[in-house]
């Protein structure tokens, strides 16, 4: 599946309010907002003018259909670290490899476009899919933050994981993965 990470534009922000609204994409993130046009306009303008914070439309080449989001946040070059999220909005686009794709390659830009040593991110404790998705690719558990979120009235582990460069460059000689088109 030939894929590029496209930048967001002004005129993605209605998709990615939707797609930010859906329960299947709800159910994985701290928060349910209702997010207004108003609001999205605010975020883009946001991380627009961020250098800590890159946001990508994940976008199917062939077809130039876009069908999620990939962003790397809290970009920190002093300490050379930074967060990094991601969904699959679209159906039609789960279950077909992309998740490798984008995980292989977006540590290959943190760790070897950016120079960063560490990439982390969070997962809510029930997302057991994911966890072992990261696991697969040689992230580590770093630690679990017990009832950190409340969700629908209930209290949810977050799973804090994280991968050094080093460890990044040993594991990857194990995955054969297309390299894929990363818009600065």
């Amino acid at each position: 599946m030939a894929v590029r990470l496209r930048r967001v534009l002004e005129q993605d922000l209605e998709t990615i309010r939707h797609w930010r609204m859906l329960p299947d994409i709800t159910k994985y993130m701290y928060t349910d907002p209702e997010i207004t046009p108003e609001s999205q306009m605010l975020w883009h303008q946001r991380i627009s003018a961020s250098d800590r914070d890159k946001v990508w439309l994940i976008q199917l080449s062939e077809s130039e259909t876009d069908v999620g989001l990939l962003s790397l946040n809290d970009i920190d070059p002093v300490h050379r670290r930074c967060c990094w999220a991601y969904y699959i909005a679209e159906e039609a686009a789960r279950g077909k490899g992309l998740a490798k794709t984008l995980e292989c390659n977006i540590y290959d830009y943190a760790f070897f476009t950016l120079d960063l040593n560490r990439v982390w991110c969070e997962v809510l404790g029930f997302n057991e899919k994911v966890v072992k998705l990261h696991e697969l690719f040689g992230c580590k558990v770093e630690g679990v933050l017990r009832e950190h979120v409340i969700k629908d009235g209930t209290r949810h582990d977050v799973v804090r994981m994280g991968i050094l460069r080093d460890e990044w460059t040993s594991a990857r000689e194990k995955f054969s993965y297309s390299k894929i088109e990363i818009e600065e």
